[in-house]
């Protein structure tokens, strides 16, 4: 669900069985997504973000407002840029936002919620402590802005590396089966196999 002033792409995801669910990227707080969570009755245990810019975590503090036993989660190399209006830009955007996180999570580190099972990949270069959600058993990966269908994350940003995050998709994303969904931050969706023949960056 598209959210916050740039329109990332937020997903609700949710364990049918449990009813447990989590948030990624909220980039702006949505009414209709607090709607389904009410209707369907899903507990929101986590709150992941892919990285720590703006249009990311804008609407962290309005649903942790609303779900306050959900942790926010991030990676341990992007707290710094969560906490500094520099760093994550929300200076640039008119906002001063400072987050702190409620869990820091490293590479390989995992965290369940109802039956799935989330891991957490470290992929720097569009920031950072970027990383991805790989949803274990699913050939799913939430991408943030290391991946996009036919491109990449802009590397401009303080603390950004063009080759830092060519290595990081080559290494950590490109090893995952091409059947794999990728969910990005921003654009449709897209998959592996399809990454690797007509992604102009790879």
């Amino acid at each position: 669900m598209p959210s916050g002033m740039l329109m990332v792409n937020t997903y609700l995801v949710t364990d049918e069985e449990t009813k447990k669910g989590f948030i990624v990227d909220p980039g702006g707080y949505e009414q209709r997504l607090a709607d389904i969570v009410r209707s369907e009755g899903v507990d929101i245990e986590y709150i992941l973000l892919t990285h720590g810019h703006a249009d990311h975590i804008g609407g962290v503090e309005r649903y942790k407002e609303e779900y306050p036993d959900a942790k926010v989660v991030c990676s341990k190399d992007e707290v710094q840029t969560l906490q500094d209006p520099r760093l994550n830009i929300s200076g640039m955007m008119g906002m001063q936002i400072s987050i702190a996180p409620d869990i820091t999570v490293g590479e390989g580190e995992t965290l369940e919620c109802g039956s799935m099972k989330m891991k957490f990949v470290m992929t720097p270069g569009h920031s950072p402590g970027g990383m991805c959600i790989i949803m274990e058993g699913e050939d799913v990966v939430f991408s943030g802005d290391t991946l996009f269908c036919q491109s990449i994350g802009r590397t401009d940003f303080p603390g950004c590396s063009f080759e830092a995050l060519i290595n990081s998709i080559r290494e950590k994303l490109f090893v995952l089966p091409d059947e794999t969904i990728v969910y990005p931050g921003h654009m449709g969706e897209t998959k592996i196999g399809f990454e690797k023949k007509y992604n102009p960056f790879l």
